[in-house]
């Protein structure tokens, strides 16, 4: 037996040791194991028996499979944040490259609307999006997820009640204000959409603790806990800005626009599937929502989405 086997026989004595587990048996079951194989790996076959459709019109697969894309990125991306924020001290250098890798699944996102903006015919799309009522892309809980990991709560609140909510507001209340809250209620009344109570009956209590956890670890508490030098680091600031725009005004305008050439193509009634007001939900102008507002100039702050 050779030198490079006989140490490496140690390393497996010395890791199963540790875990009160025998070598030989281990080896042993060696023997016995299939070779792995790519499609065992990657799942595929599960992979891609994910798409259901509602309708017989072959478009709505490219809508099923688009979607499903999407929410493998934003688990990509709930990765790399859940490795930066629970990181004690991140280096600088960590930083920045996490955000990166954050920021190129957002490109990727932003520039995949082509595939919904151009890759499908307007007259399918509206006819399967009637059997889709009342869901809505609105619905994505990992979506969510991402803007809580990302910036202090106040920044995802409704513009028109931030006055009155701060640091030590409870979590209930704050969650009542969110910015995404509005396009779920009646503006006359107040009361919830099918949509926001089936969406909120499914994830509200995991959205709690998740708000709670991220509320001292989100990416701009960690940024302000670097040393100061550190946090005028322009490739770091450069970075972060990349991704608050990417997110708050690329992407979303990206959807906004892909959105205008179905939904306002005259061949349905112009309403979102989900009933919201979908012109001043996803408009940035209207959101306000920007994840880093101290690295944005007052003018940058004030011309918000304007524009576009």
């Amino acid at each position: 037996m050779s030198n490079s086997t006989t140490n490496l026989i140690d390393a497996l004595d010395q890791k199963f040791a540790a875990i009160d587990q025998k070598t030989d048996t281990h080896l042993e079951g060696l023997l016995w194991s299939k070779p792995i194989t790519y499609w065992d790996y990657i799942q595929t076959d599960a992979l891609l028996n994910l798409q259901t459709q509602r309708t017989v019109l072959p478009d709505e697969k490219v809508f099923i499979m688009y979607h499903q894309v999407n929410e493998l990125l934003f688990k990509m991306i709930l990765w790399e944040i859940d490795q930066l924020c629970h990181t004690n001290k991140p280096e600088t250098a960590y930083f920045t490259e996490k955000l990166g890798r954050i920021s190129r699944y957002f490109d990727m996102l932003t520039t995949s609307f082509d595939i919904m903006g151009d890759g499908m015919e307007v007259a399918q799309y509206m006819k399967f999006r009637n059997t889709l009522t009342p869901a809505s892309g609105f619905q994505s809980a990992q979506y969510r997820m991402i803007e809580f990991a990302s910036t202090d709560l106040i920044n995802l609140i409704d513009y028109r009640f931030r006055a009155t909510i701060d640091r030590d507001t409870p979590y209930t209340h704050a969650f009542e204000h969110l910015y995404w809250q509005a396009a779920g209620k009646d503006h006359a009344t107040g009361k919830k959409s099918y949509l926001l109570l089936a969406f909120e009956e499914k994830y509200k209590d995991e959205f709690l603790r998740f708000m709670e956890e991220y509320n001292t670890i989100n990416v701009w508490q960690k940024f302000k806990q670097l040393p100061e030098d550190d946090q005028k680091n322009a490739e770091l600031i450069s970075a972060m800005r990349h991704y608050d725009y990417t997110v708050n005004i690329t992407w979303v305008m990206g959807h906004l626009n892909a959105a205008r050439k179905y939904i306002d193509s005259g061949q349905g009634t112009g309403e979102a599937t989900g009933g919201s007001d979908w012109k001043k939900y996803m408009h940035p102008k209207y959101q306000r929502r920007i994840f880093f507002p101290a690295l944005w100039s007052e003018e940058e702050l004030k011309n918000w989405g304007e524009g576009l």
